[in-house]
């Protein structure tokens, strides 16, 4: 099954290999630079809400959790699965995603990229069949 990704992230590194990771498993890939462009994306009311948002914490301009807060405020992407993709693994970070009511926590250090797929892909799919 193909899912409607987005990516945020500052480093475009890792963007862009992230992006080539789930396009070609067949995925469309949409990436962000940072959580204001994130946010203008989900605010279009043409747009259709993506299945998962790969969110990483540590940005210039608004960061991760505050775009994150941004988005369950405003119910914006309501059925979309949000996971944290970020190199701070702090248990005050974890908890803090899981106040904001975060899908999952990956740490980019501790994750190859088809790892952050596998993990990605069972997220989504795992909410999928229930009715919301």
């Amino acid at each position: 099954m193909s899912y409607r990704v987005y990516l945020v992230d500052d480093d475009r590194f890792l963007l862009d290999l992230y992006a080539v990771k789930f396009r070609d498993a067949g995925h469309e890939v949409s990436v962000f630079g940072g959580g204001e462009e994130l946010l203008g994306a989900l605010r279009k009311e043409d747009s259709k809400s993506p299945d998962v948002i790969l969110l990483d914490l540590i940005m210039p301009g608004m960061g991760g959790f505050e775009a994150l807060e941004t988005i369950r405020k405003e119910k914006l992407a309501k059925n979309t699965k949000i996971i944290i993709l970020s190199n701070q693994g702090q248990d005050s970070d974890i908890e803090k995603a899981k106040q904001f009511s975060a899908d999952g926590y990956i740490i980019k250090a501790s994750a190859i990229p088809s790892e952050v797929l596998a993990e990605t892909i069972r997220t989504v799919e795992a909410g999928t069949g229930k009715s919301s």
